[in-house]
């Protein structure tokens, strides 16, 4: 890896010194931006590109957000993304101006693998039917409600079995709680769950690893900005390609097996069945926007942020109570009062157990998953903050200065659940927890996650204390990989059984 970065960035540097006799910084500038607000000054070609920390760019956007305020602009090459920060400005904006700042921003590697099709790249009118359908269809299938609540129940329990295989040995659970979030995903758009044994379950769990190693990876950050030239020189970029491609194809075979038996009389058993059923109901529709390709699309969305978001909190979540073993002792006491040892946890158990519930709330919070949204767009000229945002630029929602803001929590820089909690140790909810996003373009799955986060949380912690391989102490909580997510790093631990 490091070796093809540097080779990148010796291309990049070559390109620059080169453009350097030709083209000056005020005409590498498009017409159009003047009014933008005030930001770092880019380099001629690649921008601000070698201003970023490539391993952790957020940390470079709160600097900067410290020096310019709550709006900025960097330059990727010679494309200007503005970057808004804070509460106040990122709820003027997001929610505020939600239609006006509701396009997708063009990120390189998203429209690579979707080919521009999809919930997750698309804006405008596409997006809004998208949107609408898949949420009108997650409702439908019990996102939120008790039949998926089964389906994560089944989930867990298996997990909490295969836990116990393991005995006294120490072990990895990271392929274990991946696999189980996985199956959660695929009972909902492909209305089956697979064995661990399966290929094409090991393909698409692969494939979703895969994804997120490069879309996390210095790798990825410069592909963004220069998706030509770091297309042609990696390799790690076309093995990811091709696996996801394996993925869009089994599941166009799963699409055109169900066409072939679908029966519009009856009731779609999936989010598949369910598309189709509406590519027929709308085939006269000029406007249409259902058809194959944003139908795998969308399922790769879906299946991919699904898998990914949740599975990575999860193994967070086990490795926070590790290394806090007082606060997963006095969950495990909130959950023998309430629940109890002979029945499984249910989602109705949540507001009885306002301890419980704050601390998975402070795992999001500390944990900060999604430095920044994926990246919007602005659908039209925008005035904002006494700047004008033309059409078509990229804007980047800095969540961290939220989630870590001191004037919004009470212990912003540690772990800490008391975030959550008053003074009579009763949870409270605070407009600050923006882990699933702000505005129209928030986390499409947050009711789903939500579930899944709570039942298999507390169904482990029912069964099991965590303990590390090292002392609490000792133990790394720090993210492996801090770029466009907050990676989890890799751990073995001990699952000892509760008594």
């Amino acid at each position: 890896m490091e070796v093809v970065l540097t080779n990148i960035w010796s291309v990049v540097m070559a390109i620059a010194v080169v453009s350097l006799l030709w083209k000056s910084l005020g005409k590498g500038r498009r017409m159009g931006f003047e009014k933008l607000p005030p930001g770092p000054a880019p380099a001629p070609v690649i921008g601000n590109f070698l201003q970023l920390r490539v391993k952790e760019p957020y940390k470079y956007y709160l600097e900067l957000s410290k020096i310019y305020g709550s709006v900025f602009t960097l330059w990727f090459a010679n494309t200007p993304v503005v970057v808004i920060s804070g509460y106040q400005a990122l709820k003027d904006s997001m929610l505020g101006l939600g239609e006006e700042f509701s396009g997708r921003g063009t990120y390189p590697l998203l429209l690579k693998v979707t080919n521009g099709y999809g919930i997750l790249v698309s804006s405008g009118d596409k997006w809004k039917q998208l949107r609408r359908f898949s949420l009108m269809t997650m409702k439908n299938f019990g996102m939120g409600r008790r039949s998926i609540e089964d389906k994560v129940k089944e989930e867990a329990n298996i997990l909490v079995q295969s836990f116990r295989t393991f005995g006294d040995s120490a072990f990895n659970p990271r392929e274990m709680i991946t696999q189980s979030v996985c199956n959660v995903i695929c009972s909902l758009i492909l209305g089956q769950r697979f064995k661990s044994s399966d290929a094409h379950f090991k393909l698409l769990v692969n494939a979703v690893n895969a994804y997120f190693g490069v879309l996390n990876s210095p790798l990825g950050q410069a592909y963004n900005i220069f998706p030509r030239i770091v297309g042609l020189l990696s390799g790690e970029l076309q093995k990811m390609f091709v696996t996801v491609e394996k993925v869009k194809d089994f599941l166009k075979l799963e699409a055109e097996a169900r066409m072939k038996t679908l029966d519009p009389s009856l009731p779609p058993q999936d989010f598949i069945e369910a598309f189709l059923k509406q590519m027929e109901e709308e085939k006269h529709n000029p406007n249409n926007e259902f058809n194959f390709n944003n139908l795998l699309s969308t399922l790769w969305n879906l299946l991919s942020a699904g898998t990914e978001t949740t599975s990575s909190t999860i193994r967070h979540s086990l490795l926070l109570m590790m290394k806090h073993p007082d606060v997963q002792e006095r969950v495990q006491k909130e959950i023998d009062e309430v629940v109890g040892s002979d029945r499984c946890p249910s989602i109705a158990d949540r507001q009885n157990m306002p301890y419980t519930d704050a601390v998975i709330h402070e795992i999001q919070r500390s944990m900060d998953l999604t430095p920044t949204a994926v990246p919007h767009k602005t659908l039209c000229d925008t005035e904002f903050n006494n700047y004008l945002i033309p059409k078509g630029t990229t804007v980047l929602p800095l969540l961290s200065s939220v989630l870590t803001d001191p004037k919004l929590w009470k212990n912003p820089d540690h772990f800490d659940p008391e975030n959550f909690l008053d003074e009579k140790g009763q949870f409270v909810k605070s407009n600050a927890f923006v882990a699933f996003g702000m505005g129209k373009r928030a986390c499409l799955g947050e009711a789903m996650a939500r579930v899944e986060l709570f039942l298999f949380f507390t169904s482990l912690l029912q069964y099991f204390t965590f303990r590390a391989t090292v002392p609490p102490e000792e133990l790394d909580i720090t993210p492996e990989i801090c770029s466009f997510g907050r990676i989890p790093r890799s751990y073995e631990c001990y699952a000892v059984p509760r008594a």
